[in-house]
């Protein structure tokens, strides 16, 4: 076992308990295999979190952490952002993708629930009322779409084009794509886009 302080030991239990539910979903793994990787006895976990449950909605809570500087970032650094998240954030080995989380707990619909009220805090709500213009909530979520099927591709599926371009070459079509949808909405009225409305 490791010796660790509190603050130590929960951010062990937390990591430990990132990587497990991430690869084998809530009901794939045990508090007795997070401990483990933690290096601590199972028992922690009930004196830091209470209970399993707890522990997974505070791993899901960390996760939804990232997302904060959409809260202040100024509008047009957020493409530059969104960048560096697709460039640096960690390997599937590393830390499995958030969505792949969710889709993989045996209880789906409950956790698709969840990852459905993330997304609707954090895009529909939040980050939508610092948009102008027109259909705000459906740009704020194509955003979200672009930021998680982006880093899907990239880092969990490994596609080849985007698990191998450069940073530089993201930015130029990530601004290309995210400037319309976070500054004016459709970019041309009248088009097919426009028409649906």
């Amino acid at each position: 076992m490791r010796k660790y302080d509190a603050a130590g030991t929960r951010t062990a239990l937390l990591s430990a308990a990132t990587l497990r539910f991430a690869r084998y979903g809530y009901d794939g793994c045990g508090v007795r295999d997070i401990a483990k990787d933690a290096g601590v006895d199972a028992a922690l976990v009930y004196r830091y979190f209470g209970s399993k449950k707890a522990l997974f909605d505070a791993v899901s809570g960390k996760t939804i952490s990232v997302f904060e500087p959409l809260d202040h970032l100024p509008l047009d650094e957020v493409p530059e952002w969104i960048c560096e998240i697709v460039s640096k954030a960690p390997t599937e080995e590393q830390a499995p993708h958030p969505l792949l989380t969710k889709l993989r707990s045996s209880n789906r619909e409950e956790s698709l629930g969840r990852l459905r009220e993330d997304i609707a805090e954090v895009f529909s709500e939040r980050f939508a009322r610092r948009l102008e213009g027109e259909d705000a909530e459906v740009r704020a979520e194509l955003l979200g779409a672009w930021l998680m099927g982006v880093t899907l591709m990239r880092l969990s599926i490994r596609s080849p084009a985007l698990s191998s371009a450069s940073h530089d070459t993201l930015l130029r079509y990530l601004r290309a794509s995210l400037d319309p949808l976070l500054n004016a909405g459709c970019p041309e009225a009248g088009n097919e886009c426009g028409e649906g409305r």
